[in-house]
């Protein structure tokens, strides 16, 4: 994997205009769009959890902030939780 760019990477949850279902939102991730597929795959897989990825954001189903925060500071990024 490519090493991380400086920045802060934001994790949040978000149940605007999603009938109520909780989903995890990671933006911030300043990569080429196949590289952020790629973390959000690993992200997936290591979570369990399914999502996709729109508009250069990372959308993971279900509320799971502290570990996707947790994961992405072991990758090394400066993620921080909203």
């Amino acid at each position: 994997m490519n090493k991380p760019k400086p920045g802060k990477v934001r994790v949040y949850l978000d149940t605007h205009l999603r009938r109520g279902k909780e989903v995890t939102i990671v933006e911030g991730l300043r990569h080429h769009p196949q590289m952020i597929e790629d973390i959000a795959a690993e992200l997936k897989r290591a979570l369990g959890a399914g999502g996709t990825v729109r508009a250069g954001r990372i959308e993971i189903q279900g509320d799971h902030r502290d570990k996707v925060s947790e994961k992405l500071t072991a990758m090394g990024y400066n993620a921080e939780i909203s």
